[in-house]
């Protein structure tokens, strides 16, 4: 996650840090000195915890900043959309995630194995937990990618009976991880919340599956008969639905509440059988409330938009005739096997200075991530966010897609159109915190401060300015679970990444704390025990109802069991997000060559926990901010801004910094976690960050911020540049392109097979296995190597199948494509095998076992 706040200078990441600041107590969402090494194996060993909480309170608002926009008008036509041409199809691949690790000492000269075995499918059964109720029921609710890129033959997902297991008994976390057993007593606490929550939605709701169908009774539903609007808002004294309809009487519709604190009306069909309230109109509620008379837009909105020149959203009656829906005619694919993720921004996707579209990522954006070679798009700020440059993290309107972007149904055409390539959707979801705004947001909906938020300082998170759910609420979390389920069925959303998870599991929300890998940080009183329920309840309604779903994590912390079923006793996420890598790669960056450890390197990468799988990355959008400088520009700086175009010479900097740039991503993907992701336009090292319009302004303690005149300058991704192949910037795009082919025919990030052979501080080499794969790595400055032995696992011939020297990849073509390197008996650095190759300085070569 990360927000650049208008013209502050101050830049947030992750879990928000101020300028030039690194250290994990600084920044809550970045890991630094966490060690995991041990938990790599199934013998490892314990300790415990318990530790206090803290926030801060603050009473400012956060600013609302005008984007362009415009009202819907009913009938109106949304982006072209044309008919869908024949699906492409996915071949079906099974989930797994197996890990062999072994690690050299420092000189390389021996190896130490470390074993593990495949982990657990993600099919989770359920368990029940404690909650404090806020009401009752409140509504009657009953209710692979194949290893072939070439040949994506895409296999559709059957479908399965939706139904969520019953809980299991949590006792599997303790095989696989001895070290638990210290901390059994709070483990077995989370787990009991959970299963009595899950037996109270049992006995109140109907279940999981009918408890996440909360917009199918609250917001606005419409039958037969009329349009009937419900709102939970049990502080407000009286409510009333106004809008265009009733030209804003707040005389005209009264609404009643129940004693859940439930407003509700029906308005029945027009004479003529037309609905009440036209499609495309404006609505919101009117309450009287503890804090005044407010106009608010309603809590379950499905459409929200910013008319032209004004800084409120209007709230929009969403509802459009049958012949103006979009239909859905491509299957969703098969979950890939290794995930391969282009983390996305619609708005900043288009090489010109402009708020792009969905219908424009949809037709110019997804053709070229399919190219990439990625199987998976996660796309951020789909939720409504008044601020356009938090990159969606400060929602506003949780079920409505923004509508700076386009229409809902436009949104559903660039989902559909990424199927038909046989990619997946993800959905960068923020449920661990709301806008602090109070006019268009959640915050004070009702009057009070204790409505969908925690009161007082722990309700407020002081970095970010928002509003922090309060997870033990019964009507928070049936707003959340639907939340997560609507753009699941509505939308069909292939899955989640799920932002700031470390802020919503611990009480000081990651904010100056160090995690150390000391288990006492994870387990005690700095734990909020309601988030962590809610995240395995998600989990569990994810992945019963949507066995192919995928959700992802975002935790720095290391949190144990955190990617364990549900039902085994963890939290259920399939993925964590490897976040440790970038800030060691960015650390590495500020020293010189002759600094950099090998060994550092290749534990960074493979510090994770047994079991737990992880997307790696070696810079995601949080280092493309402005304030910070992608791994690129770390590299070659401004020397790119004149010494990139081929007909020109190049510079050292130019020189080592592609070399470097080629070899950081690779190694990234080879050794780092069973995912991989990068975001668009660092395939090709966009040279330049993002800085999103702002205009000058002053802070609350006065102080002058300048702005950069509203421009989109920097708010977009010069495509064009990597697609010049008379610009080194084409040459960086190839070989992404050929890293991610590779990875989608020998599936090496979800190999059974992991070793590392080689880790050489004074020759600077890295050498490991992943499948039938074999990565040679020279970070040496200035020595090639020739004749360099090379330990490996299995006899027979090897040949290069991918190498950053190649000239279409910018290089010197200083290896041989066309040589056999044939295996010799006896051992080497700890493999039975071993063949003889050429290393040239920064050069990155991957060598497989061939069979002609």
């Amino acid at each position: 996650m990360a927000f650049a706040l208008s013209g502050s200078g101050i830049r947030f990441a992750g879990v928000v840090r101020g300028p030039g600041v690194r250290s994990a107590a600084a920044q809550p969402d970045r890991r630094t000195s966490l060690d995991l090494s041990l938990l790599l194996r199934k013998d490892s060993f314990p300790r415990t915890v318990l530790s206090g909480n803290s926030s801060n309170e603050s009473n400012s608002t956060s600013k609302i900043v005008a984007a362009s926009g415009k009202v819907l008008i009913p009938g109106g036509e949304s982006d072209g959309l044309p008919p869908s041409s024949d699906s492409v199809s996915s071949a079906e691949v099974q989930t797994e995630n197996p890990q062999e690790i072994g690690e050299t000492g420092e000189e390389g000269s021996k190896a130490e194995m470390a074993e593990t075995s495949a982990p657990v499918e993600h099919e989770e059964e359920e368990a029940k937990t404690e909650i404090e109720e806020t009401g009752g029921d409140i509504t009657s609710s009953t209710e692979e990618v194949s290893t072939e890129e070439e040949s994506m033959s895409k296999e559709v997902v059957e479908e399965k009976l939706r139904v969520v297991p019953p809980p299991g008994d949590g006792q599997k976390i303790y095989q696989y991880d001895p070290m638990l057993e210290g901390h059994r007593g709070h483990l077995e606490y989370r787990y009991s919340r959970y299963k009595e929550m899950r037996s109270l939605i049992d006995q109140h709701e109907g279940g999981l599956d009918g408890f996440s169908r909360g917009y199918e009774k609250l917001g606005f539903t419409r039958s037969a008969e009329g349009i009937t609007y419900r709102e939970w808002a049990p502080g407000a004294y009286s409510a009333a639905l106004v809008g265009d309809f009733n030209n804003w009487n707040p005389n005209a519709d009264a609404m009643t509440k129940n004693e859940y604190g439930v407003w509700e009306i029906f308005l029945p069909d027009n004479a003529d059988g037309s609905p009440p309230i036209p499609h495309g109109s404006r609505v919101k509620i009117r309450m009287d409330t503890p804090s005044g008379i407010k106009d608010s837009i309603p809590a379950w909105i499905k459409y929200s938009v910013q008319p032209p020149g004004e800084i409120p959203y209007s709230a929009i009656y969403y509802d459009p005739p049958e012949d103006e829906k979009y239909v859905f005619q491509h299957p969703q694919p098969k979950r890939p096997k290794s995930l391969r993720i282009y983390e996305s921004h619609v708005g900043m996707s288009s090489p010109e200075p402009k708020i792009n579209t969905y219908a424009g990522f949809r037709d110019d954006v997804l053709p070229r991530i399919k190219k990439l070679g990625y199987n998976a798009v996660q796309i951020m700020a789909i939720q409504e966010h008044s601020y356009y440059a938090s990159f969606g993290y400060h929602v506003t309107n949780f079920f409505a897609p923004s509508s700076r972007f386009g229409t809902p149904e436009d949104l559903k055409s660039l989902i559909d159109r990424a199927h038909e390539l046989g990619i997946l959707v993800l959905m960068d979801i923020v449920h661990s915190h709301s806008s602090n705004n109070t006019l268009d947001g959640l915050n004070g909906f009702d009057g009070t401060d204790t409505h969908y938020f925690h009161s007082g300082a722990r309700g407020y998170h002081w970095m970010w300015d928002s509003r922090l759910f309060n997870y033990g609420s019964w009507e928070v979390l049936r707003f959340l679970l639907s939340n997560a389920r609507w753009w699941l069925e509505e939308y069909k959303f292939d899955g989640f990444r799920f932002d700031g998870v470390t802020s919503m599991m611990y009480t000081h929300h990651g904010l100056q704390v160090a995690f150390t890998g000391n288990y006492n940080e994870y387990f005690g009183l700095a734990t909020d025990v309601d988030a962590v329920v809610y995240l395995m309840l998600v989990n569990d309604m994810i992945h019963g109802l949507y066995p192919e779903a995928v959700s992802v994590g975002e935790d720095v912390s290391g949190m144990p069991t955190f990617c364990i079923p549900v039902q085994d006793g963890g939290v259920g996420f399939d993925y964590r997000l490897h976040m440790a890598i970038a800030d060691k790669w960015i650390e590495l960056l500020k020293q010189p060559d002759e600094a950099w450890k090998m060994g550092d390197i290749v534990h960074t990468l493979t510090n994770r926990r047994w079991l737990e799988k992880c997307v790696a990355y070696a810079e995601s959008h949080d280092q493309a901010l402005v304030g910070d400088k992608t791994i690129a520009f770390w590299l070659m700086d401004k020397d790119m801004y004149d010494f990139m175009a081929l007909d020109r010479p190049s510079t050292p900097r130019i020189d080592r910094g592609i070399a470097l740039h080629k070899m950081i991503r690779l190694v990234t993907m080879g050794l780092g976690g069973e995912g991989y992701l990068n975001f668009m336009g660092n395939e090709f090292g966009h040279p330049e960050w993002i800085d999103f319009p702002r205009s000058e302004q002053f802070l609350p303690d006065g102080k002058f911020v300048p702005g950069n005149n509203n421009s989109f300058d920097k708010c977009r991704r010069r495509f064009d540049l990597g697609d010049a192949d008379y610009l080194r910037y084409h040459g960086m795009q190839e070989f992404d392109q050929a890293m991610q082919h590779l990875e989608g025919k020998y599936g090496f990030m979800t190999s059974p097979h992991q070793y590392v052979s080689r880790k050489d501080e004074g020759d600077k080499m890295i050498i490991f296995e992943r499948g039938d794969l074999v990565f040679v790595f020279n970070f040496h400055w200035n020595n090639s190597y020739s004749d360099y032995r090379v330990g490996c696992l299995k006899p027979g011939k090897y040949k290069v199948v991918l190498d950053s020297d190649d000239p279409l990849f910018g290089g010197y073509s200083r290896i041989d494509h066309d040589a056999e390197f044939f295996s010799y008996d006896g051992h080497y650095d700890n493999r039975p095998c071993s063949f003889l190759v050429y290393a040239p300085s920064r050069t990155a070569v991957v060598y497989a076992l061939w069979e002609d």
